[in-house]
């Protein structure tokens, strides 16, 4: 009998009940709602400069383009300081003077400094080409993206007004709109910006379109989402890569239409500095001999492009959310 008793019980009831556990101290309402994304965005923004090393590493060519794009970006904001020279000041004793120690390249028929004026020039050609080039982005990518998600009439609408641009040769057509508005600065930036939409428009209209009916686009509809609010917070973003190309390559453009604009007369009006400007008076000059005065604005004139044309692959690949892994 004493053994019978001693012996353990096996009904659970008859188990010794754990100790309940200490409450938990509340924490303050909202303080995990503000923790979260305040930690989270220095890694958000960690990982895209870790990607954009990785993909300056990966591709020399980028990474010379992004030199060179921060020595242009340089000479535009500082270039009126770091100029050895006044750009509008003549010297009749100076004039057609070669490249030398004191002006690296050389003086032009009214001895001013062909290097201080290149240099300041810089400013002038890239507002030109920033200023259009974001004003065609931002209508292009309107225009594109509502007739790509809507269809139908919206389509219909804004196809026919891209193929109405797109029917005239682009520089004839901005030759026309410079002549018909005025010859200023303004009308220069109005008539690349015109000539540059229809390239925004039809690749928006086509990355969005083929994205509209996607599983992602449909779970956000799911959510209560707005139409707008879809298109510019799930589709915009994963339709950007590739319009990353289109501006790089419209902005050298940009700066060869006003460069030519300026060559034939009907852009910026001298005395001011100006490389197409500058190019137009030095070829003047080639056959006399003084080679300087239409080689040095012609050769940063297309250093600028080609820096800009390089830099097109390495945008794409830094905004491109699928590449980063």
């Amino acid at each position: 009998m004493t053994r019978t008793s001693a012996a353990p019980s096996l009904d659970p009831e008859a188990a010794v009940a754990p100790e309940p556990p200490e409450p938990a101290i509340a924490e303050p309402p909202g303080s995990e709602a503000v923790a979260t994304p305040v930690a989270a965005a220095p890694r958000g923004r960690l990982a895209i400069l870790r990607h954009a090393g990785y993909v300056l590493r990966s591709n020399p060519m980028t990474l010379v383009a992004f030199v060179l794009f921060v020595l242009i970006l340089v000479a535009a904001i500082f270039g009126s300081w770091i100029a050895p020279y006044d750009p509008l000041q003549s010297n009749a004793a100076a004039a057609l003077q070669p490249p030398s120690a004191a002006h690296w390249f050389g003086t032009d028929d009214l001895g001013r400094d062909v290097f201080s004026r290149v240099l300041v020039a810089t400013r002038l050609d890239l507002a030109i080409a920033f200023s259009a080039v974001a004003i065609s982005f931002l209508l292009g990518s309107v225009i594109g993206s509502l007739s790509g998600f809507y269809g139908g009439w919206v389509d219909r609408i804004s196809g026919r007004f891209i193929d109405t641009i797109m029917a005239f040769p682009l520089f004839v057509l901005a030759m026309g709109i410079v002549a018909a508005l005025g010859n200023s600065v303004e009308n220069i930036v109005i008539a690349t910006a015109i000539v540059n939409l229809p390239f925004y428009a039809r690749v928006s209209r086509a990355e969005v379109n083929i994205r509209r009916n996607a599983g992602f686009v449909q779970a956000a509809k799911l959510s209560g989402n707005g139409d707008l609010r879809i298109l510019a917070t799930q589709i915009f973003p994963n339709a950007l890569p590739p319009m990353m190309v289109q501006i790089s390559l419209n902005l050298g453009w940009a700066i060869l239409n006003a460069a030519g604009l300026s060559f034939i007369g009907l852009g910026v009006r001298p005395p001011t500095p100006e490389w197409g400007i500058m190019v137009a008076e030095g070829a003047r000059f080639i056959v006399s001999g003084e080679w300087w005065l239409a080689l040095f604005p012609g050769a940063v004139l297309m250093l600028a492009v080609f820096t800009f044309n390089m830099l097109g692959d390495g945008l794409r690949d830094i905004v491109d959310p699928r590449q980063r892994t």
